[in-house]
């Protein structure tokens, strides 16, 4: 789903941002439960590591309200409503063209994260993205590389290329906010895909171990004392 930005936003002990996938479409042969959710593979869904075409919606969720465009095409859905999230399901199959309608679900406090496989407080895990490593591997490759690849939470900005992968297990403060810095983020063929163009167009994995040795870009931090956390405000390792 399409990046939502926010100026402010206020986290929670052991939460990830509030709303943050919280929805996913499952694939029919997905194996989720709602009324037993399990943590499962994210292939197990329509992701945008297998469907570059994801990239191309433009997609809203106001409250329980979904808007999903499409060019010209744009449906409005309300997510409490079972037809109108089978008519979502649906929508979604035709624009990009899946061979089966996956279904809508949702089971709080479930996430439907990256990590969530690992452990519970991964799956509730805020990403974190230095903006200066990005461009250490952009000026390393000779590309420009759109940080939106990532589809991180929080994106920081001042702090040496590539420091971050080095503070596992370290605290952090944002804002108000305390955290503890828990994983590397290994990236996967989903950041290959433009997010303008929805096109492979740039093997991020394979320009990441070329130019640094390996596939990790961002971390996971767990929310250890809640607090605001605002556009502007600093990044502190502790």
């Amino acid at each position: 789903m399409t990046a939502e930005p926010l100026d402010a936003v206020e986290l929670v002990a052991g939460q990830g941002i509030r709303g943050d996938r919280r929805w996913g479409f499952a694939q029919p042969d997905s194996g989720f439960d709602p009324a037993d959710p399990k943590p499962l593979p994210k292939d197990r869904f329509v992701v945008l590591l297998r469907e570059a075409g994801l990239a191309r919606l433009q997609t809203r969720l106001e409250g329980d309200t979904l808007t999903i465009r499409d060019g010209d095409a744009e449906g409005h859905f309300e997510l409490e409503d079972p037809e109108a999230r089978g008519a979502a399901a649906d929508f979604l199959r035709t624009r990009l063209g899946l061979a089966e309608t996956p279904t809508l679900v949702r089971s709080d406090p479930h996430r439907f994260t990256d990590v969530s496989v690992v452990s519970p407080e991964l799956m509730n895990a805020v990403s974190i993205l230095s903006q200066d490593s990005v461009a250490a591997l952009g000026s390393a490759v000779g590309a420009d590389i759109d940080p939106r690849r990532f589809r991180m939470n929080v994106e920081i900005e001042g702090w040496p290329a590539w420091a971050e992968l080095d503070a596992v297990g370290r605290e952090i403060t944002l804002g108000t906010a305390r955290l503890r810095i828990l994983l590397r983020t290994r990236r996967c063929a989903a950041t290959e895909v433009n997010p303008e163009t929805a096109e492979r167009d740039l093997p991020v994995p394979r320009l990441l171990h070329k130019a640094v040795g390996h596939v990790d870009m961002g971390v996971y931090a767990e929310v250890l004392e809640g607090g605001t956390i605002r556009v502007g405000e600093s990044a502190e390792l502790l």
